[in-house]
């Protein structure tokens, strides 16, 4: 299979099932959002690499499956809706990011003030690939009675939580410093 169809060209693309779709379409951008947090998910880890600590191997796994995740939710969102999906987001994979919340957010100070993305390159990343969630969460509520499962939004939604927490986490680990917002400026 090659990687270029041309089939493109001319500024529509597929969604699952066939249907032809300007490349400026909600659900594209959608999905094109969840390929960008997934990237910087990515990004993030690859700064990792110097870093070491127990249980850093249970945390990138757990970065993987939500890697593994956004892209089923690319799917869903690429599917129109009455349409079968062969994988849908549960609750229980809602859970599992609350459940990963909870757990890191007992090992880091309770915040008193905004904090600003920075400190260690991967949670300054993960900064960014929170943001990005939250970009793909609007643009997935734009997209609306068209979705396949409205689980995926709340998906999106909690993803953006567990960055942060998570980009907390890792500037803890790896010894980055949290820069808090200064109210005088």
């Amino acid at each position: 299979m090659k990687i270029y169809t041309r089939s493109g060209d001319k500024g529509t693309t597929s969604l699952v099932y066939g249907d032809r779709v300007a490349k400026n379409d909600l659900r594209v951008e959608a999905y094109g959002n969840c390929d960008e947090v997934n990237s910087m998910i990515g990004m993030a880890l690859s700064q990792l690499t110097d870093v070491s600590w127990d249980g850093k191997d249970r945390f990138v796994a757990v970065m993987h499956k939500v890697q593994t995740i956004l892209f089923h939710v690319g799917a869903e969102l690429a599917t129109p809706k009455g349409k079968d999906v062969k994988w849908k987001v549960q609750d229980r994979h809602i859970k599992e990011l609350e459940s990963h919340i909870d757990e890191w957010e007992e090992q880091l100070t309770p915040l008193k003030n905004f904090i600003l993305p920075s400190g260690h390159q991967a949670s300054a990343s993960l900064h960014v690939a929170r943001t990005i969630a939250r970009r793909a969460e609007r643009t997935a509520v734009a997209v609306g009675e068209e979705l396949s499962n409205p689980l995926a939004v709340s998906y999106l939604n909690r993803l953006s939580d567990f960055l942060f927490v998570a980009a907390r986490y890792v500037n803890k680990i790896a010894g980055g410093e949290e820069t808090t917002l200064e109210a005088d400026v």
